[in-house]
């Protein structure tokens, strides 16, 4: 347990970052899933819609350091095969 003033202070602050990560994973997930149901429903259409909402959002999960850039690219590129797999 923290003792010092700072660090009861940084303890206070981790636990805020930790909540609000969290909060943005789940929101990726979110979006993620939404793709995934449009590709499973098998309309290419509605699943090419969702992944372009959901793009951008994995993208600035990067730059807010919540994804690895790898992690990221790795996600789209299987959505974006799977999605073009609904084509043929």
């Amino acid at each position: 347990m923290a003792n010092s003033p700072q660090a009861k202070k940084r303890a206070r602050q981790a636990e805020k970052s930790r909540q609000h990560n969290a909060s943005l994973r789940s929101m990726v997930r979110t979006y993620i899933k939404k793709v995934r149901a449009q590709i499973e429903a098998g309309d290419h259409a509605a699943a090419t819609t969702a992944y372009q909402a959901a793009q951008p959002i994995i993208d600035k999960m990067v730059t807010k350091n919540i994804f690895a850039k790898s992690k990221a690219a790795r996600l789209k590129s299987r959505l974006s095969a799977q999605i073009k797999a609904l084509n043929s």
